[in-house]
């Protein structure tokens, strides 16, 4: 998601602090006054660098923004899959609890059988009980079950015991949904201030250099496509995967988004392989370790091209030293060099 516009190469990737308060603004005004002491900004070089400086800060802003995004995504595909788990483990604990339930009316009804012929027997009493496994361990030591009775009670404890792990189990699988649902929201919040303060500095831009920085970003489009001679013969997934990936060229960059009329940049390579009926994980640091990993200099089209070493961002080789890619907010889906910013790493699914 940061610039990769051809014309500069990533902005750096430290630490910003930059709020959306209007204490932040005056610091945005001030910043684009600054010029270096050599350069005159009534110059065209004091402008070109005072212009440098301002969208070497949006793009770093965008790559603190992408990192967040990936956090953001890692974490609600973690949410989802809690979900899907506290189901299943609350079925299951469900199921068990009838089970107790049944083998609690058997032993009810053989009371109430005794019960009407003369009495219960203190044993079966003793069953139905609130700890029938305390029971069980002193009514075997004063052999005071039948074989019949013995059997019953033990089908009860076990059912009872698988109960009891089952909630705990289902119980620590909520905590975590919670813990995993607060994640979603704190990451959420962090893109969002990148992100604020990034539409922010652009904004303070002079409008012709706002313009510039707009078409910067919107990259190659249907007028301008690279040649790309390494598809040709290009068959099975990897072709379809590249086919879906082009389709989406011109198509907006929204973070979280995978599809099928907006992208982030992992979003993008799941949609477009889940067209060539491959499932990938949704992040760009799980994508990394879908596939073999191959050098740069062997790379195919339709494999992953991991970027940062962190590997917060990815693209789909498509040939010819080119990438499919979704780059940040404000740019669309395009191509660009396979070198725009440090490669960490090729994935071939």
């Amino acid at each position: 998601m940061a610039s990769h516009r051809r014309s500069s190469p990533a902005g750096p990737q430290g630490p910003a602090r930059i709020t959306l308060m209007s204490a932040a603004a005056a610091a945005t005004a001030a910043a684009l006054t600054a010029v270096p002491a050599t350069a005159d900004p009534g110059t065209g070089a004091g402008r070109t660098a005072s212009h440098a400086k301002l969208t070497a800060r949006v793009d770093a802003l965008y790559a603190r923004a992408e990192r967040a995004t990936e956090r953001y995504n890692g974490a609600k595909e973690r949410t989802a899959e809690l979900r899907d788990q506290v189901t299943v483990l609350q079925d299951r604990a469900a199921r068990a609890q009838e089970r107790v339930n049944r083998l609690h009316d058997r032993l009810g009804a053989m009371a109430a059988a005794q019960y009407r012929s003369g009495g219960v027997d203190p044993s079966l009493a003793l069953m139905l009980s609130a700890r029938p496994a305390d029971y069980l361990d002193k009514a075997q030591t004063l052999n005071r079950l039948g074989t019949a009775q013995a059997g019953r009670l033990n089908r009860l404890v076990d059912a009872e015991r698988l109960l009891q792990r089952q909630r705990r189990e289902a119980a620590g699988r909520l905590a975590r949904l919670e813990e995993a649902r607060r994640a979603v929201a704190r990451h959420k919040h962090a893109v969002e201030r990148k992100l604020g303060a990034a539409r922010q500095l652009l904004a303070a831009l002079p409008a012709r250099d706002r313009a510039a920085y707009t078409r910067a970003s919107r990259g190659a489009r249907d007028g301008a496509l690279p040649e790309l001679t390494e598809l040709r013969g290009l068959a099975g997934r990897s072709a379809l995967a590249v086919a879906a990936a082009r389709s989406a060229v011109g198509a907006p960059y929204v973070w979280g988004a995978s599809g099928p009329r907006s992208f982030d940049c992992s979003g993008l390579m799941q949609w477009a392989y889940a067209r060539a009926g491959v499932s990938l994980p949704r992040t760009s640091q799980s994508q990394r370790y879908a596939g073999r990993q191959v050098p740069l200099s062997q790379a195919r089209p339709g494999d992953l091209v991991i970027y940062r070493s962190d590997a917060s961002h990815v693209g789909m080789y498509v040939g010819n030293g080119q990438v499919v890619h979704a780059p940040h907010p404000g740019a669309q889906v395009r191509y660009d060099p396979v070198g725009m910013m440090p490669v960490s790493g090729v994935t071939r699914v």
